[in-house]
């Protein structure tokens, strides 16, 4: 990708670290300006950085759907929903006499139901590749979405509630869903391990003070999180230089044209399908071990795969650097930003009750008075977010249609194109002086 591999801001690992140098700043500037604690400030970036680390793994397998294979799906959370619940009925440990209410699972280690997560995750996406791959664009849209939705009504159902499997009794939990009841390696070995509760004990001497435990459990998660997101983004730079990668961008510019020189264009898609699929499956084992504590169907809606979508528009479709942007951006400006700011706003300024009805906050300006209008919008800034959201949106597709790093093209070739002379140019000699 034109870009990845430059020096400076040219290099795209550049940008990202810019990035997100540029979004802590301002986010403990802001903080210390309303002056908020630093460990409170502190706690605030650990948990956009976890968040941040989610949405980066979403949108870049997204990205190998969308941006790569031209691949329209809306059906992220329910492929989500499935490496989470399976993840938690191959790592839970079996239910027992003293905890009836709490269904059960297999009691087989973390990596292995991770491992598991991801397999099932990936078959899954080949019983759905098979059929929707016929379809285009809104057509394929339709049928991911419905997958998405019957998934979750398939999980809240109470027929797979309980049952007995391979002589274990395991189960969904219908509408109360599952407890996640077990440590993860991370845990077990780094952070109940006294070597660092004695590195805690000396950064809280060392710096503020106060309880930096769960804030530093945070920060380690989320480092490891980090960690994977950077495991994603070397394999889909893998994918996107290799043949199989170069095979998908031409079926995104013209199937057909993919398909006269000989390429299996419904094989290289359902591939890719899986892939994402996986990788997908593989996040949502992760936000159900460290994001929810208890996974239910209603942690798996619609508005997620929304949001995700929104970030690969940000970031750009077709950029992998585009996507962890896109996901920064999103998650730092828009979906966490106003709430930070509003908690700063309110360290200085009263705003007071809110109006019952939007009705009344507009008929106060008619006095020119803006308080209950600001008042308004602060008790119901979640559902404002949204329609920032939206004019984000629709601004992006008047002004850059393509997001931040979307325009950037890939080059087919395995080799530099430009390194190449016609038949019977000479080698210009190093010092100009004409060929020898």
């Amino acid at each position: 990708m034109s870009g990845e591999t430059g020096s400076g801001w040219g290099n795209d690992v550049v940008k990202i670290v810019v990035t997100f140098a540029v979004m802590y700043a301002v986010y403990f500037v802001l903080g210390l300006i309303a002056g908020l604690p630093l460990q409170g400030i502190f706690a605030t970036v650990v948990q956009l950085t976890l968040l941040i680390a989610l949405y980066a793994m979403l949108t870049l397998a997204l990205n190998l759907h969308w941006g790569y294979a031209g691949l329209f799906n809306i059906g992220i959370v329910g492929f989500m929903a499935v490496g989470a619940y399976t993840m938690l009925i191959i790592s839970k440990p079996p239910a027992s006499a003293s905890a009836a209410a709490v269904i059960g699972g297999f009691g087989l280690p973390f990596s292995v139901g991770v491992v598991g997560a991801v397999v099932a995750t990936a078959l899954v996406g080949f019983v759905v590749a098979l059929p929707a791959l016929r379809l285009r664009a809104d057509y394929l849209a339709i049928t991911t979405i419905a997958f998405a939705e019957i998934i979750r009504f398939t999980f809240q159902s109470g027929t797979f509630s309980e049952f007995d499997l391979f002589g274990t009794t395991v189960g969904t939990g219908g509408g109360r869903g599952l407890l996640v009841n077990f440590e993860d390696p991370i845990t077990t070995y780094v952070l109940d391990s006294g070597a660092f509760a004695a590195a805690v004990d000396w950064i809280e001497a060392a710096t503020i003070g106060g309880n930096l435990q769960p804030v530093m459990d945070t920060a380690v998660v989320a480092t490891v999180l980090m960690a994977v997101v950077a495991g994603y983004y070397w394999l889909f730079r893998r994918t996107g230089e290799s043949p199989f990668g170069r095979v998908l961008k031409a079926i995104n510019e013209d199937e057909d044209v993919a398909r006269a020189l000989g390429k299996d264009t419904s094989r290289f898609k359902v591939k890719s399908f899986m892939l994402g699929c996986a990788l997908m499956g593989l996040a949502g084992a992760f936000y159900a071990m460290y994001f929810l504590g208890s996974v239910n169907p209603t942690a798996f809606k619609p508005q997620f795969t929304f949001f995700v979508w929104v970030a690969l528009i940000i970031g750009g479709a077709g950029s992998n650097t585009g996507s962890v942007l896109g996901a920064a951006i999103f998650v730092g400006v828009l979906l966490r930003g106003p709430l930070f700011v509003k908690n700063v706003i309110e360290t200085f300024v009263d705003i007071g009750s809110a109006p019952p009805t939007i009705i009344d906050a507009v008929a106060a300006l008619g006095t020119l008075d803006v308080t209950p209008v600001i008042a308004y919008t602060f008790e119901n800034i979640s559902l404002f977010r949204i329609i920032a959201l939206g004019v984000v949106l629709v601004w992006l597709m008047k002004r850059r249609p393509s997001g931040l790093l979307g325009h950037r093209k890939e080059t087919a070739a395995a080799i530099p194109l430009g390194r190449l002379r016609p038949v019977g140019d000479a080698e210009p000699a190093a010092d100009g002086g004409g060929s020898e």
